[in-house]
């Protein structure tokens, strides 16, 4: 076979992106949110709370150990994962609303590889100069210069890579124990194992995947289209005032037509996807606003107004075509779409808050043995036993108080104890076994079933909490 006859090559090189360095409000706005959001990350592990002695003292921590689930003065038990789940929930019905009513905000300004693909570049920048610099090194063979910026870069890289993997596994544990412990060498191994795919991957993502991570492994892309419509605000080119476009020097002293873009590709130069927002809406761009500032800024120095790149709604571009007045930015917000989602949003949000602040500050749950269902004592009686397992979510030893509301022949005893009151410690799962006893005779002895009550009361707030069975007789 003929090299003409071989079939296409469906592989294409990736092609490195170099953005240009650019100042303006989009680029302030994007630095203060990642001082933010990097600042909340690293910090809060060592935040500390005092919760009492024998408690946790780390604000917001993941306890696997103890399967809890701490934030600030919130604790949150495994079975209480509807918390966790309505969280979730939140946040899908969040992105949703921010995709329909200003596009992919999120992805441009907030999403983790948005945020360390900045501060990757910000290193890259410093240490090998504004786009044309680095495209140049680029292009130089392998030198003792090259070789010793590219070192300095990749360590640089892999130090915030091993600061965010540190971080993340301080969620899990006390901050700064588990600090002394990886210092040492005595940290689990999971400790050394997360910290070092966590490295390696935002080493890798971050500094060299960057877009490709977006286009190709992120499935959002694909689903914006769906959450996005005409009213959506985007960035987006004014094409009825950019074009035609050309050169600044070829429109002075001719009389042809000439739109305000004088193609001077500085959007192109600063977009860290390397894509051209004057082609139209495009699946790669993140709306990070950056072709904005660098638009803003050439026309700033040409005379010309600001907003040739601008944030806009799609059916904008075509009423200012025709002559019309686009609608205000706030009805393209606030429309059915987007306020459905707030109202879904909102609802379980609410729905979250009430149930937090009316859930009980312990659990309790009561299992009847089926295996017997009763026991014949010698004196003739009847006698059930009752599983009662209590959770005292509390910062604090507990004594709860067991009794038994229904037939007032019935007699209540706890296993190992000469009363019916059991402790049970701080955040802790105690149990005990509830005999409830018939006398030989009386009416639940003689029935088939007898409903019943099991109250549990906290000795020192007086909260109840009651739980309906049965008590099995002989049925005679």
């Amino acid at each position: 076979m003929s090299s003409s006859d071989q079939p296409a090559s469906l592989y294409a090189a990736r092609e490195p992106i170099f953005p240009r360095r650019v100042k303006g409000r989009f680029r302030n706005l994007k630095w203060v949110l990642l001082a933010v959001m990097l600042g909340i990350y690293y910090v809060t592990p060592w935040i500390r709370w005092d919760r009492g002695p024998g408690m946790p003292d780390q604000a917001v921590l993941i306890d696997m150990a103890n399967r809890r689930f701490f934030f600030f003065m919130i604790e949150i038990w495994p079975h209480e994962f509807y918390f966790v789940a309505g969280l979730l929930i939140m946040a899908g019905l969040g992105l949703f609303l921010f995709t329909s009513a200003l596009g992919r905000v999120w992805c441009g300004y907030a999403c983790p590889q948005t945020v360390w693909t900045d501060l990757y570049i910000l290193v890259e920048r410093w240490i090998e100069g504004d786009r044309n610099a680095r495209v140049r090194l680029f292009n130089q063979k392998w030198s003792a210069h090259k070789a010793r910026l590219r070192l300095t870069k990749w360590t640089l890289w892999l130090l915030i890579g091993l600061a965010t993997g540190g971080a993340w596994v301080f969620y899990f544990t006390d901050a700064p124990t588990l600090l002394g412990n990886l210092l040492i060498g005595q940290a689990h191994p999971a400790a050394y194992i997360t910290i070092l795919v966590l490295t390696l991957t935002t080493f890798a993502f971050g500094g060299f995947a960057r877009e490709q991570i977006c286009i190709y492994a992120c499935p959002w892309p694909r689903i914006q289209a769906a959450m996005m419509d005409e009213d959506t605000i985007t960035v987006a080119y004014r094409e009825w005032r950019g074009e035609p476009r050309g050169k600044l020097k070829k429109a002075v002293g001719t009389d042809e037509p000439v739109g305000d873009c004088i193609d001077c590709m500085a959007c192109v130069n600063v977009c860290p996807m390397g894509i051209d927002i004057r082609n139209g809406q495009q699946l790669e761009c993140i709306t990070c606003a950056l072709c904005i500032d660098a638009c803003d800024e050439v026309m700033d120095k040409i005379g010309k107004p600001r907003g040739l790149i601008d944030y806009l709604a799609l059916k904008d571009e075509a009423a200012e075509r025709a002559g019309a007045h686009p609608k205000h930015i706030w009805k393209h917000i606030f429309r059915v779409r987007t306020l459905v989602y707030t109202v879904l949003w909102a609802g379980i949000g609410i729905g979250l808050v009430v149930a937090l602040f009316m859930r009980s500050p312990f659990d309790v749950n009561v299992t009847p043995e089926r295996n017997p269902v009763y026991v014949t004592l010698s004196d003739g009686s009847i006698r059930n036993t009752y599983e009662v397992r209590l959770r005292n979510k509390q910062h604090g030893v507990r004594d709860f108080l067991i009794t038994v509301e229904g037939d007032p022949a019935l007699i209540t005893t706890v296993e190992g104890n000469a009363g019916t009151v059991v402790s049970v410690a701080a955040d802790e799962l105690g149990g005990t076994r509830l005999y409830v006893v018939a006398p030989a005779g009386s009416a639940p002895a003689l029935a088939e079933r007898t409903p019943l009550t099991i109250w549990i009361e906290d000795t020192e707030s007086r909260n109840r909490v009651g739980i309906d069975t049965i008590f099995n007789g002989k049925g005679q």
